[in-house]
């Protein structure tokens, strides 16, 4: 054999040694390592619930098998502005954050520090219908209710138990009042229970299913009206939000905030994250939906999950960022003044 062809050998044996090294490499980057899953919401809340199982199961999912710890930020805007700025850009640390953080902007420009379309979206363990909801003892048995007599619900501050309520009270005329500063759904159903405020005017269906079983089961609640972009059929003729709006510039305002629910279980990495290790993550949140052990636990702990691809949050994230001008500033002035992040 010459000289010549030897090379010629080695050369393309020390390519091919290369290509099958670099993915090698990529895939062995989790292994030994720790994922932290941030959670934008307080303990015991649906967040933190769905959180927790997937943090048991996921790391088989993942090359490398890496462990996860869930750590818990309740104040939500600083939870995603951290995982905009401050979170490591390596894939070891991804985030459960609040679905209204996908609107945060228009309401809190001045508290938030980051910006939707560069985060990597992973997906999300589910979509989502509101429920509002009265405890017995308050004077609300209808829908009807809610337009006549003011009901004193929990807030969390810039998220769905607050916001909602307060487009509702602009868009169609209902009469919430929002008692706001509780740090997770969990925490204003103890607060219901206890009499501090009469119900919720924003809480997932599948949290309440969830967390609140009992509530439905001894019918210590009532619901009183849905909201999303379609009607849930587990809750049969429970009247939509979108019913009541009166005309087509309102229905945008309603049907942007709405967008939200689609994405209502939202998981995100950083910007800066290789693309192979979003690949990787992202691969790993879809195995995870067919999982049998993992569906099985979250269906004894109803728990519910129906998982949306990452590509699909990505179409929504899209449309939120194109909002119209004439469209977001509606939705701004449906808030009133610019309350404190």
């Amino acid at each position: 054999m010459t000289r010549w062809i030897e090379l010629r050998i080695s050369a393309a044996l020390a390519t091919l040694l290369i290509a099958q090294a670099a993915p090698a490499a990529a895939d062995d980057f989790f292994a030994g390592k720790q994922i932290t899953f941030i959670v934008g919401a307080g303990v015991g809340g649906g967040y933190d619930l769905q959180a927790r199982a997937v943090a048991r199961h996921l790391p088989k999912h993942i090359p490398g098998k890496p462990g996860i710890v869930v750590q818990n930020m309740p104040a939500r805007i600083a939870a995603a502005n951290y995982m905009f700025a401050t979170a490591p850009a390596d894939g070891t640390t991804i985030a459960l954050i609040q679905r209204g953080m996908l609107l945060a902007k228009l309401i809190y420009p001045a508290g938030v520090r980051f910006e939707i379309e560069k985060f990597h979206w992973l997906g999300s363990l589910n979509s989502d219908v509101a429920v509002t909801l009265a405890w017995h003892t308050a004077p609300h048995k209808s829908t009807q209710d809610l337009f006549d007599k003011e009901l004193i619900v929990g807030g969390i501050t810039g998220v769905d138990p607050e916001t909602t309520p307060k487009i509702y009270n602009s868009l169609i005329g209902t009469k919430f009042k929002v008692v706001t500063g509780y740090n997770s759904t969990a925490a204003i159903a103890l607060a219901i229970e206890r009499g501090e405020v009469q119900g919720i005017a924003d809480w997932s269906w599948a949290s309440i299913k969830a967390v609140r079983p009992q509530w439905l089961a001894d019918k210590t609640v009532t619901l009183l009206l849905q909201g999303a972009l379609k009607k849930e059929p587990e809750l049969g003729g429970l009247p939509s939000a979108l019913n009541f709006v009166k005309n087509d510039a309102d229905r945008k305002v309603m049907e942007l905030h709405f967008t939200q629910k689609t994405a209502a279980r939202p998981i995100v990495a950083p910007p800066g994250v290789p693309a192979d290790r979003i690949a990787m993550l992202r691969q790993a949140f879809a195995d995870l939906a067919n999982d049998k052990e993992f569906l099985a636990e979250v269906d004894k702990a109803k728990i519910e999950i129906n998982f949306v691809p990452g590509e699909e949050i990505d179409k929504v994230v899209s449309l939120v960022a194109a909002t119209p001008a004439n469209v977001a500033e509606r939705y701004i002035k449906a808030f009133g003044s610019e309350p404190k992040p």
